[in-house]
């Protein structure tokens, strides 16, 4: 995995370095690499890198209540979502199944995450999210401008032989 992200930075720099843009294809490998550094750094409760990458308007949107005219579970700032974040809650968050939509300096993405926290109620500690989100390109690198929760969170059930059912 760690090649591959080296392989579309070098030819996304190559690129650069020619004055060109870069291909399609190699923006929507970047957007994805750029999204994984995310993830972990969620992970790792990593707040400095997090509060760099993201717009000060940047918004977080919990739960997909919203998409059947209830409220969502929770809607937050930048502020708000980095002060959760530095608690470093999740065991793990592994993206499954994204896409990249590009627009220019625009990327929207959409596909899933499963995660698991560190601690909590038994049967709500593991879980899925679709989501949809969106990236602008400033100055050379991307920056995280919203995410959006469209089904979910799913909570996946422990038996207790220990595998795992939804």
């Amino acid at each position: 995995m760690r090649a591959s992200v080296v392989s579309v930075l070098l030819v996304v720099c190559a690129s650069m370095a020619l004055g060109q843009e870069p291909t399609s294809e190699a923006a929507a490998a970047e957007v994805l690499a750029f999204e994984r550094q995310m993830e972990a750094a969620v992970v790792r409760g990593d707040v400095s890198f997090l509060d760099r990458v993201c717009t000060p308007d940047f918004s977080f949107t919990h739960g997909d209540g919203w998409t059947t005219g209830g409220p969502p579970l929770r809607v937050e700032n930048k502020a708000q979502w980095l002060a959760a974040v530095g608690k470093a809650p999740y065991l793990f968050r592994n993206l499954d199944s994204v896409q990249v939509e590009l627009h220019g300096d625009i990327a929207i993405t959409y596909g899933q995450y499963r995660a698991r926290f560190k601690a909590g109620e038994p049967g709500r500690r593991e879980f899925t999210v679709w989501f949809e989100r969106v990236y602008v390109r400033r100055s050379g690198g991307w920056q995280y401008v919203s995410h959006r929760t469209v089904h979910g969170p799913t909570y996946l059930k422990e038996e207790s032989s220990g595998s795992r059912q939804r």
